[in-house]
């Protein structure tokens, strides 16, 4: 009962619990969401929300129609697109959204989907037929053609802008001859012309729309191109065109009427009309000579005369009209002309003829035709000379050979004169010249008879003319002289007028004028000189000064008589001058003599001449010397004019103003009456020797010079030489020492002996205090003579400090300093040091930006605060506990200094510099290794030191220091196979690297490892981190170094040299890969030496591990490499022929050694060891047989087939564990072969190579090679046993190695 009322009690409870669990609800926003239709599939749509007051895990679901549009992840409400949407298909949808609480059912509610349009769409043409045809007088601005281009796209993106890409043709004229509106209409923008321009065009058009958003980027979309055709009608607008620009023809003067004499040609210029044409002449110069036919055919329908056409080039011009049929678009003719030029070609129809006229002037009128004509000449003319007065002409109107013809002369005086020109064409002036002049004379015949004859060249007709020459007297009579040559004389310089000779004259037998003789100088040297009268012929002196004997002794002159007629004679007049004493003694030459001082000596004559007359006393001569200051010092002989000095001469000792200059005067005077005489000077110049030094007037100079003063004046030296010629006295300064290239040293001439050095900086170099303060320089002087001594002078250049050089920061301070977060630190955390190399500087560092970045990005001036800089260059920390790592982890301050007392010409602060001070975080994580699937091994023998052996990787989710790890190994122990541990020491070294975030420590070996141990080295690495303050954490993990020792050497032997082999050792290395799935270690490439008894000619050594650290043995080997018939086939073909261990396979060397020493004891009893040899061979044969024969029979028994039929390994020399060959599977019990176990039994080293045999892969079968026998004949040997028995059993294999002859 108490139960029951409980029961009752608890009811209302449960009641109230299940009701209180409410169904969720959707927020008041999830109405709709506006979607973009360039949404990308996958992408994030919308995010369903919806509330639920009991906190119970919400689902979430979309249903209805257009469901498949979304994906719904059902636990987060997040909404992605499933499927494309368009706007052009559906604008907007509805679907309907749900959410679920797992206690209610679940709760639905219609949501729109608003699809945004995109401009997704590019126009597209509607118009299919884009061709259009135009007249060619289509007006400019007429509508072409109209096209229509729609966008689906809404707005600017579905606003369609239309363009014209190209017009074909693609010429100047046609770019711009359309253009298209914004409506989609193409007007025409020039003329057309079907003829001029083109008759089609192609426009390639294209409609774009005014852009929209696509793809989160405006996009403007295009249409694909359009091509639009255009026909152009031609119109008959254009006159017709001849087909030639003129026409010409001839057409001879006798052509009979109607011949053809030209065809003109003329079409419509309207090519796509091409209307008829027809002609006709429309204008002559010659009417009715010429007509002209329908087809264009132009012929003579006249008399022609060609000489009516003289004056019109002999030509006739037609103007031929040619006119359409139809009339032009203006309903005009359309007509066109052009001139022809008809040349009328000569016929021979006229003989020459003879007129009274001269050419150019003559009409060839009937008036001016005469055959008598009369002129006049002088008697003896010269030849070639025309008659006067003869006005002859002769004419032929006829053209070319018909118009020319040949003129000669007759008559009874033809030989005195001919005719001129001999031959002519058409028409031409005659001239009747001088033949014979002595026949043309006047006192013989005074009136001459000639006959003029003109034959046609091509008739041979004649015309004739008579010419009447009437002859003229002349004077022909000249003066004479009885002598050719008369001797005269006159004094010179003689008066003028002086009669030099009246006795010459001349005669002339002509009376009148023609006898009245005339005298005359004719011109030449002295014509200006002498004079004669004309009438009588008296010779006087015309001019006395330029009479002179001295110039010209004797004169020639012409006298010349001529007679009134013009003729004259000549005789020749030699005056002779007599001669007087009138000129001076002239001096020949200069006298400058040059010597040296104290040892050169005079020696000179002084030439002299007198021009008057040699050997009289007017040209003898005298010398003597002029007293002056130094004539004492100097002797002249009178006669010869030889003068010398009296003793050495001393350069000192002359006057310095003189510049060592002696200056003598010589007299020279002749004999004659007056006396004459000239004075020459003499000058003697002693030479000065180079014995005095320059001397600068101080020791030693300082100068002072400020820094940064370009090309300034430093100071001046100044040197003086007592010498007193330029060439000793003159100085020359340079300069040397330290630092001289700075300065530029020009001197300058004070004065005789005296020079002066001005010390400058060139224009473009100053001085730089803090570079160099001083200078200490060496001035030179010296004369040019090279062999001339130098003097110096200490020179010192102090330079004055300018502050000019701007301060400058230490990058030292400027390092990177780092500061923990979180009031870690406080106070000064740095120093920026500034610097400034001038004396007076006064320096103070500023701050100038505060950069706050985070992981290389800009967050602001939130650090603005956090840290200021002193003028002392302190930094120091402000908001210690504002400091905060995760909103800033990198402060840059960027500071400058400032030189308060910099010159104001030059710049006083300094480049900016830039502080990093990187906020530390707190070093939080404890390192930890990264996960590693690798296996290390290591072969000792292989490994060399410095060589890496292993790695780790470890991360620390610290930052900077905090996070930087460092690697180091704590501990080194080899574990061996049986377990046993033992410490190594010095062994391995670790060094760390980065990546990123991870950092690697890869482990190397120190030293050489011990090759015989066999295990593992288990070496300890630790991490530990590297926190700028505070302890430091740390990792550890041990890494296991797996050891593969020398037991696990394998020699291969290979039957090509060590060359090959090493040439083909990639590809020997990946067949050995391939069959052994190993790493596989060379170690050595060798060849063999010659001693071994083998077939191979060299070898290679390698190792065979596994990832794991295990590696293969010889025998593991030898059964892998045969399970691999591919790998096993390269390696045939490589060379390989024998597989062995290492220690097998060397040659002990000391066993060497004590075979020889023992073959020299054999040597000693030679004969013994040969009969005991014998001995044994015959025993050990009989066994051999006894074998073989036993192996025989074995071998019958061995079924057939039993022999796999894949290659045999060669040079294994190898057995199972039951001492079967491999090759023929058969126990070596059965056969009695011996152990193997020995390595020195090269027999059995060799039992069973396959080093003769040749492996046909592709028969499948093996073929022996037997090497040639050495011997030239050798007996067949004896059939093996062995070998015949297997040959018998078919089992499609033969080992040479098994030969039983060997046994």
């Amino acid at each position: 009962m108490a139960r029951l009322w409980l029961s009752c009690l608890f009811l209302p409870a449960l009641v109230m619990s299940v009701a209180a669990n409410v169904a969720p609800k959707f927020l008041r926003n999830m109405t709709k969401a506006t979607l973009p239709e360039d949404l990308p599939v996958g992408a994030e749509a919308f995010w369903m929300a919806a509330e639920d007051l009991d906190n119970d895990p919400l689902t979430y679901g979309i249903s209805g129609p257009n469901a498949y549009y979304f994906k719904v992840t059902s636990d987060t409400g997040e909404v992605k697109l499933d499927s494309p949407l368009d706007y052009e298909t559906k604008s907007w949808f509805s679907v309907s959204i749900s959410v679920n609480d797992g206690h209610n059912n679940p709760v639905q509610k219609d949501f729109q989907v608003i699809v945004e349009d995109r401009n997704d769409n590019a126009p597209v043409f509607q118009n299919t037929d884009f061709s259009a045809t135009i007249s060619e007088i289509l007006p400019v601005g007429s509508l072409v053609f109209s096209v229509l281009a729609t966008d689906k796209d809404t707005g600017s993106a579905g606003v369609v802008q239309y363009y014209i890409e190209r017009v074909i043709p693609s010429t100047g004229d046609s770019k711009d001859l359309f253009g298209i509106l914004s409506n989609g209409s193409i007007i025409l923008n020039g003329s057309l012309s079907y003829n001029n321009k083109s008759a089609f065009y192609q426009l390639q058009l294209k409609a774009c729309d005014l852009g929209g958003m696509y793809n989160n980027s405006f996009v403007v979309q295009c249409s694909s191109p359009v091509f639009l055709s255009i026909s152009v009608i031609d119109e008959p607008d254009l006159d017709p065109q001849f087909f030639r620009e003129s026409y010409s023809a001839s057409v001879s003067e006798d052509a009979p009427q109607g011949t053809s004499v030209l065809k003109v040609e003329a079409m419509d210029r309207d090519r796509g009309v091409n209307d008829n044409v027809t002609y006709v002449i429309s204008n002559s110069t010659r009417p009715g000579w010429f007509a002209i036919g329908p087809d264009g055919v132009i012929s003579v329908s006249g008399a022609l005369d060609r000489e009516q056409l003289l004056e019109e080039d002999e030509e006739v011009q037609v103007q031929v009209t040619a006119t359409e049929v139809h009339p032009n678009i203006y309903g005009q003719e359309a007509k066109a002309s052009v001139w022809v030029t008809l040349r009328v070609t000569d016929v021979n129809d006229h003989n020459p003829e003879f007129f009274n006229c001269s050419l150019p002037t003559c009409t060839f009128s009937p008036q001016e035709a005469q055959d008598n004509f009369t002129s006049s000449v002088d008697e003896h003319s010269s030849a070639r000379i025309p008659v006067d007065g003869l006005t002859m002409a002769v004419y032929d109107p006829d053209k070319g050979i018909n118009g020319t013809f040949l003129l000669s002369l007759t008559g009874p005086d033809q030989a005195a004169f001919t005719v001129s020109p001999g031959k002519a064409s058409g028409s031409t002036d005659v001239q009747v010249l001088v033949r014979s002049p002595a026949l043309v004379d006047y006192e013989e015949k005074t009136v001459m008879l000639v006959q003029v004859v003109a034959t046609d060249s091509a008739s041979k007709n004649q015309s004739v003319a008579w010419v009447t020459i009437y002859l003229r007297d002349i004077n022909d009579h000249r003066p004479t002289f009885a002598h050719s040559q008369y001797n005269v004389s006159v004094f010179e310089h003689s008066a003028i007028g002086t009669v030099v000779t009246s006795d010459v004259h001349a005669s002339d037998p002509d009376t009148g004028e023609g006898g009245r003789i005339t005298y005359s100088l004719l011109p030449g040297p002295g014509v200006d000189i002498f004079a004669v009268d004309p009438d009588s012929g008296t010779v006087t002196v015309r001019n006395s000064e330029l009479l002179d004997r001295e110039k010209q002794a004797v004169f020639y002159l012409t006298l010349q008589a001529t007679d009134g007629g013009g003729l004259s004679s000549s005789t020749m007049l030699r005056v002779k001058l007599l001669d007087i004493n009138d000129n001076e003694p002239v001096v020949i030459g200069s006298y400058n003599i040059f010597i040296q001082e104290e040892t050169g000596n005079v020696s000179v004559i002084i030439q002299a001449q007198d021009a008057d007359e040699p050997g009289s006393n007017n040209s003898l001569l005298h010398f003597s010397l002029l007293p002056s200051t130094y004539s004492q010092n100097f002797s002249l002989d009178p006669d010869t004019g030889l003068l010398q000095n009296l003793g050495p001469l001393d350069r000192e000792a002359i006057n310095p103003a003189l510049e060592g200059r002696i200056v003598l005067t010589v007299r020279v005077a002749d004999h004659g009456v007056p006396v004459l005489s000239t004075e020459v000077n003499v000058t003697i110049t002693v030479e000065d020797i180079n014995d005095n030094l320059p001397i600068f007037n101080q020791s030693d100079y300082t100068f002072w010079v400020k820094e940064r003063d370009p090309g300034v004046l430093v100071g001046v030296v100044k040197a003086q030489d007592a010498d007193q010629t330029e060439a000793n006295n003159r100085i020359s300064f340079s300069l040397s020492g330290s630092g001289a290239n700075n300065f530029l040293l020009r001197g300058s001439v004070l004065g005789p002996g005296q020079a002066e050095g001005h010390l400058r900086l060139p224009a473009d170099v100053s001085l730089d205090y803090e570079t160099q303060a001083s200078f200490n320089l060496t001035v030179t002087a010296e004369n040019p003579d090279p062999q001339g001594a130098k003097t110096t002078a200490a020179v010192f250049v102090r330079v004055e400090d300018v502050n000019d050089e701007p301060p400058t920061l230490d990058p030292a301070s400027l390092r990177g300093i780092r500061v923990a977060e979180n009031g870690s630190q406080h106070g000064l955390v740095a120093e920026v040091v500034a610097h400034d190399v001038d004396t007076n500087a006064q320096l103070e560092v500023q701050l100038v930006n505060v950069v706050c970045t985070k992981a290389g990005a800009d967050v602001g001036s939130l650090c603005q605060g956090w840290f200021s800089v002193l003028a002392n260059g302190s930094v120091l920390i402000n908001q210690s506990e504002a400091i905060d790592y995760e909103a800033c982890n990198l402060v840059t301050l960027v500071v400058r200094a400032y030189d308060l007392m910099t010159d104001p010409r030059f710049q006083a602060y300094s480049d900016n510099g830039s502080l990093p001070i990187t906020i530390e975080d707190i070093n939080d994580n404890v390192p930890y290794f990264l996960p590693e699937s690798k296996t290390f091994v290591i072969i000792p023998e292989l490994v060399l030191p410095n060589q890496q052996v292993a790695s780790v990787r470890a991360r620390d989710d610290d930052s900077g220091d905090n996070g930087a790890v460092l690697f180091s190994i704590l501990q080194v122990d080899f574990v061996t196979k049986d377990g046993a541990t033992t410490p190594y020491q010095g062994f391995f070294r670790i060094s760390t690297s980065s990546e990123a975030d991870v950092f690697i420590g890869n482990i190397e070996l120190v030293t050489s490892l011990d090759s015989t141990l066999q295990g593992t080295y288990q070496v300890t690495v630790r991490a530990q981190d590297r926190p700028s303050a505070g302890p430091a954490l740390e990792a550890q993990t041990t890494l296991n170094l797996f050891t593969v020792d020398q037991s696990y050497r394998v020699r291969l032997q290979f039957s090509t040299s060590k060359e090959v082999v090493g040439a083909n050792t990639n590809e020997i290395k990946e067949a050995l890969i391939q069959a052994t799935r190993t790493t596989v270690y060379i170690v050595d490439i060798q060849d063999i030496e010659s001693t071994a008894r083998t077939r191979g000619r060299s070898y290679l050594d390698a190792y065979f591990v596994f990832s794991n650290g295990s590696a293969l043995t010889l025998e593991q080997l030898n059964v892998v490499i045969r399970a691999d018939q591919d790998s096993l086939t390269q390696l045939l073909q490589l060379g390989l022929v024998m597989l062995g261990s290492q220690d097998r396979q060397k040659l002990d060397e000391p066993m060497l050694l004590r075979t020889v020493v023992l073959g020299l004891g054999v040597a000693l009893v030679l004969v013994i060891v040969i009969m005991s040899t014998a001995f044994v061979c015959t025993r050990k044969r009989y066994q051999r047989e006894l074998r073989a024969v036993k192996a025989a029979k074995e071998a019958r028994k061995t079924a057939a087939g039993v022999i796999p039929p894949a290659s045999a390994i060669p040079g294994t020399n190898m057995y199972t564990t039951e001492r079967a060959n491999p090759v023929l599977n058969l126990s070596t019990k059965d056969l009695g072969f011996e152990s193997q176990s020995s390595s020195s039994d090269v027999d059995h080293v060799s039992l069973n190579s396959l080093d003769d045999n040749s492996v046909d892969l592709e028969k499948s079968k093996e073929k022996i090679k037997k090497e040639p026998l050495h011997s030239a004949v050798e007996p067949e040997p004896e059939p093996e046993p062995l070998s015949v028995v297997l040959a018998g059993r078919q089992a499609g294999f033969t080992n040479a190695g098994l030969d039983t002859t060997d046994l």
